[in-house]
């Protein structure tokens, strides 16, 4: 796909910090260290990382509003455009070590989701979209989300909270009505995958609560354009103000989201 200009940017801004990030990563892989020294090694990959996306998109569009994970909210001269970056998603997945993580890249416009990119590195696959104009994986893949219309046969994913987040009573409830109807449910750790493997039919849907905006920005663009239904998992909310996501094929989108949402 020809893409725009902005489009142009957000894809040599990701592909620039995924080749820090890879560095980095062979170096977290041999790391013997405490877990604080490799939180404190991570942690200095991922501002590196989003020091690069920040350096690229605003020297390329200094107006725009910034949104990252790392360095927080900055607000832009143009109030209707913003960037929202998470330069590390799958932080934990790459401090052990496992090749599934990415750099996430969300163009907002008037609170609209208009572009995403989400580059994995580690299999050098590059999702991205703009809104009408289709999602698309490296240089010609068109991605379109599967057409699996039983929910027997179906996979999805999720995240699993950790740490005693309060949301995990509601995400066992929602896997103890989800397991029996369906193929299986898997649990990669990177939220922007998730989304982006949804678009390309590797997942027939996804769901997640208790994330921020930058694990969604990107993921819900590509995913929208890949034909999914993209919804808050709370209805008649704002994505980001919920922070929870599903998103689905359209045969499966009924039964799905009832599922999820049926907390009864």
């Amino acid at each position: 796909m020809q893409g725009s200009a902005n489009l142009n940017v957000m894809i040599k801004a990701a592909r620039k910090a995924g080749r820090s990030l890879v560095k980095d990563f062979r170096e977290v892989e041999n790391l013997q260290v405490s877990m604080k020294g490799a939180g404190d090694f991570v942690s200095k990959a991922d501002t590196t990382a989003e020091d690069i996306l920040k350096e690229e998109l605003l020297g390329a569009r200094p107006s725009y509003g910034w949104l990252g994970e790392e360095r927080g909210e900055e607000p832009g001269q143009d109030p209707t455009r913003r960037w929202i970056v998470d330069p590390l998603d799958g932080t934990t997945n790459f401090l052990h070590g496992m090749p599934h993580w990415a750099v996430s890249i969300g163009l907002e416009h008037k609170g609209e989701m208009v572009a995403g990119v989400i580059f994995d590195p580690a299999k050098d696959e590059m999702f991205y979209a703009e809104k009408g104009k289709g999602a698309w994986l490296n240089q010609s893949q068109r991605l379109r989300v599967s057409g699996r219309s039983k929910m027997i046969e179906a996979v999805f994913a999720t995240g699993l909270p950790f740490g005693g987040r309060p949301d995990l009573p509601a995400t066992l409830q929602d896997l103890a009505r989800l397991l029996p109807q369906c193929a299986g449910v898997r649990r990669w750790g990177a939220a922007a995958l998730d989304l982006a493997y949804v678009a390309a039919g590797r997942y027939d849907g996804f769901w997640e609560r208790g994330l921020q905006p930058w694990d969604m920005a990107a993921g819900i663009v590509i995913a929208r354009e890949a034909g999914a239904f993209v919804e808050p998992v709370r209805e008649g909310r704002d994505i980001f103000a919920d922070r929870g996501v599903i998103a689905v094929n359209d045969p499966l989108s009924g039964p799905f989201i009832k599922t999820i949402r049926d907390q009864a």
